[in-house]
């Protein structure tokens, strides 16, 4: 593809193939080795075994953590060595039968699989003691690991690392390695850093037992989990609740100025209810969205930016927001539900942002919306596809009504079957209706789901039979648990490896070092600027204020710089074991510090010069990538300052520690969006009539005054946005006079 930003040029919609090779080439892990057909039909039994293997166990009853894990990362590393190869190459994912091969798969792969399932299991198996091997049980082993423990440990480490690296390149595990390298030499370190170090048999034992290291939380939330979630978003997908998504927001937004932008940020944020991937985002609605607004008249690259923007807010989207939500509520110990309701503004002022944005770059544009023959019809639409939102709201009613989230998405995934694939006029096909139904009375016999929630649940399975739509066949079904399965590999294997990091953190306590040695920066350099912002006797602010400020933007720095190329659970885990103490230091509430940690790993989804989502969409767009990613980064400007006021105004999260005030909350709600709107107009050069650099300057300091949280402040921002307001307003009166 040539790099154009032309609206008028090669505006076309790409076919299934040519978006599946976009989504391979820029999504972690979604490009694939080739197999021979019969070891392709043995890792689909592998796959589907995988997943039913989940499913079932999220409704019925988990195994004890060491098993369960144990089978998870077996299954981890079966599909990845037989998926991914060793490097990366132009012909590596092409078909090889050559000598030294089985069905494709080279033998060191094998080996390696074989090596990584034996470590993964050997924990479950030594649990109680192995006597004929001299293994001792557990207890009497904890922190003195025996030979076989070292052994299968070691393994484990190195092969966790390497499926890490396979799927998601090199930057996570040399980012780990440095950590191990921390831990293991840490008298070698200098000054505040130093500290004994951790013996290496202590340091395998921590890293291969449970509770800690790779059996540690971050691989049970995946397992038991966010899997399950990513498991119903494909699956919903596939029955038809993405293309509803699509068609609702095309109704709701199509018809205005800007018509098909507007449908991208709106689909996107539908679509992040039920997908945590950027990129799976990017190019399920941007096929449709991307070629609609270059035909509406939006340049290429901003087109693309709109896409991957709108995109990246997928993972702040409640209910589901990717697999960093989940892992929040283990670590904050709190219910999924109270993380859910502390994301629904930041997620709202992210998508006012891309909103505001786009509608101000159409208006500067002269942009038109879509016709009313281009619009679905609403009676047409929801006629044909109300089954498919029947599994979104089975999850959420169980999720909100306090079960557990792998409970809530066993009943999602169930009723999407039944919206999939029973149909009242195929009599055979009611089985699965019946076997769920039959599951909600067993539960419901032993207290399991009270009457009301078993009442709902069977009639939501009732209901989902009547779907008008064509029944999907088991062998589709079977395709997209498949397809499933692969999009959780990149997943699984950055939760273990990330768990080496925590492991490490919790050995040599190396989060409070860090976490002091950036405030103590902080500190120092705030008060070498206190200067700038004392009038005489009047300080406009504190050397605490400044302290915490460059704080903030010294975490959100590194967070945007070492999320490059970093998938953002992974990179959450990482900054939030070093931030957290930082931002504790600083007097911020835990969960606003940790949302403070994800939002910014978001963003570096979408800051160049590494931002996946926004190259892919400039596949899509045909258009220049870094000028897309630009153009994803300046629409994103909501998620960037967003955080900001979360830490300042923990009352935006509704269920902070600092409490609730509605009308605090609804005054420094209205600020922050003003200060987003200041920033939307500055970036496009356009709020009433054009805007000269000058005003556009103005109206971007005083956006960013605007988002701290105290009339001082909006007072300032007022009067620092006065000339570019009353200029525009001049400006279109003078456009309206008549001639």
């Amino acid at each position: 593809m040539s790099n154009t930003d032309h609206p008028e040029d090669d505006v076309r919609e790409l076919s299934e193939a040519e978006l599946a090779a976009i989504e391979e080439k820029y999504d972690e892990g979604a490009a694939t080795r080739s197999v021979t057909p019969a070891f392709g039909k043995f890792l689909r039994y592998v796959a589907l075994t995988f997943a039913i293997y989940h499913y079932l166990t999220a409704g019925f009853a988990l195994p004890p953590d060491y098993w369960h894990m144990g089978w998870h990362l077996s299954g981890l590393f079966i599909l990845t060595y037989s998926f991914y190869p060793l490097l990366k190459t132009k012909t590596s994912f092409d078909l090889n039968t050559g000598a030294l091969r089985l069905g494709g798969v080279p033998y060191l792969d094998v080996i390696l699989m074989t090596l990584g399932v034996m470590s993964a299991l050997y924990l479950g198996f030594a649990w109680r003691g192995i006597p004929w091997l001299g293994v001792e049980e557990m207890t009497f082993r904890m922190g003195n690991p025996n030979g076989w423990d070292m052994l299968f440990g070691c393994i484990l480490i190195v092969l966790v690392l390497d499926i890490a690296r396979r799927t998601l390149g090199w930057i996570l595990p040399l980012i780990i390695c440095v950590f191990i390298s921390y831990a293991l030499f840490g008298p070698y370190f200098p000054g505040l850093l130093q500290h004994p170090g951790v013996k290496f048999n202590t340091f395998v034992s921590s890293m291969y037992f449970p509770q800690e290291g790779i059996f540690g939380v971050t691989l049970w939330v995946v397992s038991t989990i966010v899997f399950h979630f990513v498991l119903f978003g494909v699956i919903a997908q596939r029955t038809g609740l993405g293309q509803l998504f699509i068609d609702n927001a095309t109704i709701l937004a199509g018809r205005y100025t800007g018509g098909p932008a507007k449908v991208s940020v709106v689909s996107s944020a539908f679509f992040g209810t039920i997908s945590g991937s950027s990129v799976a985002n990017t190019v399920s609605t941007g096929a449709l969205t991307i070629p609609n607004m270059k035909r509406l008249g939006y340049p290429g690259h901003f087109a693309g930016g709109v896409e991957a923007a709108a995109s990246a807010g997928g993972q702040i989207t409640p209910p589901i927001m990717g697999a960093a939500a989940f892992i929040m509520a283990e670590f904050l110990e709190v219910p999924y539900t109270t993380i859910v309701i502390a994301a629904i503004f930041p997620a709202l002022l992210h998508y006012v942002g891309v909103f505001a944005v786009v509608h101000l770059m159409a208006r500067r544009l002269g942009l038109k919306g879509l016709s009313k023959e281009a619009l679905p019809q609403l009676r047409a639409v929801w006629g044909d596809s109300w089954a498919n939102i029947v599994p979104l709201v089975g999850l959420l009613v169980v999720l909100f009504s306090g079960y557990t989230p792998y409970m809530s998405a066993f009943c999602g995934i169930s009723l999407a079957l039944i919206a999939g694939m029973s149909r009242v006029k195929t009599p055979a096909s009611l089985i699965y209706a019946a076997a769920f139904i039959a599951f909600v009375l067993w539960k419901y016999q032993g207290g399991g789901f009270d009457l009301t929630m078993s009442a709902i649940l069977i009639a939501g399975a009732v209901l989902a039979t009547f779907n008008p739509q064509r029944r999907v066949t088991l062998n589709e079904m079977a395709d997209t648990f498949e397809t499933g399965v692969k999009y959780a590999l990149a997943v699984g294997a950055a939760s273990a490896a990330v768990g080496i990091v925590i492991g490490v953190i919790n050995t040599t306590g190396v989060g409070f070092r860090i976490g002091f040695m950036v405030t103590q920066a902080a500190s120092n350099l705030g008060t070498d600027l206190i200067w700038l912002f004392q009038f005489g006797t009047y300080e406009l602010f504190t050397v605490e204020d400044l302290t915490l400020f460059i704080s903030l933007v010294f975490i959100a720095l590194a967070c945007i710089l070492m999320g490059a190329g970093v998938p953002t659970t992974a990179l959450y885990i990482m900054l939030v074991s070093v931030a957290q103490p930082a931002l504790a230091q600083l007097g911020i509430s835990p969960i606003a510090s940790h949302m403070f940690v994800l939002y910014y790993g978001v963003v570096a989804e979408i800051t160049p010069p590494v931002c996946t989502s926004a190259y892919a969409a400039a596949a899509i767009a045909n258009s220049n990538p870094f000028r897309t990613g630009i153009s994803a980064f300046t629409l994103g400007l909501g998620k960037v300052v967003a955080p900001m006021a979360f830490v300042y105004a923990p009352v935006l999260l509704f269920v902070s520690s600092t409490g609730f005030d509605l009308w605090e909350f609804s005054y420094t709600a209205a600020s922050c969006i003003a200060g987003v709107i200041s920033l939307s107009a500055a970036v496009v050069g356009y709020w009433l009539a054009p805007m000269g650099t000058v005003f556009r300057i103005l109206l971007a300091i005083a956006g960013l005054v605007f988002i701290a949280p105290s009339l001082q402040a909006d007072l300032v921002a007022l009067i620092i946005a006065a000339p570019a307001v009353i200029s525009q307003i001049i400006k279109r009166r003078g456009a309206n006079a008549p001639a």
